[in-house]
């Protein structure tokens, strides 16, 4: 049985996002990493006050970063990622790493056509603006509000966006916004019919408006292997930033259940 897990976070937020799952899968007896992207190793504030890193980042950059990670590790470990970090995680599942994988409130690879009317709200602020593609791109807090927490009093709200959010980058939001309906493969793109990717949960808050359930099924029915496992589930009341969302305990115990019962030896 495998006794690593690797927690992917997302764009918007850092590995802090995390720090609730580490401390509670470390209470289980798990070793836990909760890497960052490259340049996002200092804190949340530092980012803030320094975006630079956040302008910087690629997607390639990115899986590199995590499958470095991942290749030191000397068992496969279950990899979990959120929002962003979903499609990190299905890109490092599709290149064979994982013994199972879990993607909370992803974002879609690509060929995921689904664009639901609130995710289109919720990317607008970026996307809106072309001069955006070659930026580090704030949210506000109503902005980050009607995205991450939605089903939060207002003053817990802000306090979860003083302690999380970060810039995003507006060149890869373009590039994976964009990756539809440019010609060959992008970024984001992984093999749908890959038989050896490991067993792979796929979970959606149904209150989530940036990255809605009607996104978590369409990824989903993606995959058409039929000699692994891809599965949905849909939590009730949970918004976007689902991991630090009332009853999160609940989700996180759940996904590590499933993992461990489906994991890949």
């Amino acid at each position: 049985m495998t006794d690593t897990i690797v927690l992917i976070h997302g764009f918007w937020v850092t590995p802090r996002s995390w720090e609730h799952w580490v401390a509670h899968y470390e209470k289980r007896g798990f070793r836990v990493l909760a890497p960052g992207y490259p340049g996002f190793e200092v804190e949340v504030e530092a980012l803030n006050a320094d975006p630079a890193p956040v302008e910087a980042i690629t997607i390639p950059g990115i899986v590199e970063h995590l499958e470095s990670v991942v290749q030191a590790l000397d068992t496969p470990p279950i990899l979990i990622g959120h929002s962003a970090g979903g499609v990190f995680t299905q890109l490092l599942m599709d290149k064979g790493y994982g013994a199972a994988g879990v993607a909370l409130n992803s974002a879609p690879t690509e060929g995921v056509p689904v664009v639901p009317v609130s995710q289109v709200r919720s990317t607008f602020p970026v996307l809106k603006n072309p001069a955006n593609r070659n930026k580090a791109v704030h949210y506000d807090f109503e902005q980050w509000n009607y995205a991450f927490t939605n089903t939060f009093p207002e003053a817990e709200a802000r306090a979860l966006y003083e302690r999380y959010a970060v810039p995003v980058s507006g060149h890869i939001l373009f590039e994976s916004a964009l990756a539809n309906l440019i010609p060959g493969h992008q970024g984001t793109w992984v093999d749908y019919t890959n038989d050896d990717r490991a067993p792979l949960l796929f979970v959606a808050g149904s209150e989530d408006n940036i990255m809605p359930p009607k996104v978590q099924w369409s990824n989903a029915r993606h995959y058409r292997s039929a000699k692994t496992l891809t599965r949905v589930v849909e939590f009730s009341g949970m918004p976007h930033l689902l991991p630090a969302a009332p009853g999160w305990e609940d989700v996180a115990d759940y996904v590590l259940a499933w993992a461990l019962r489906n994991a890949r030896a």
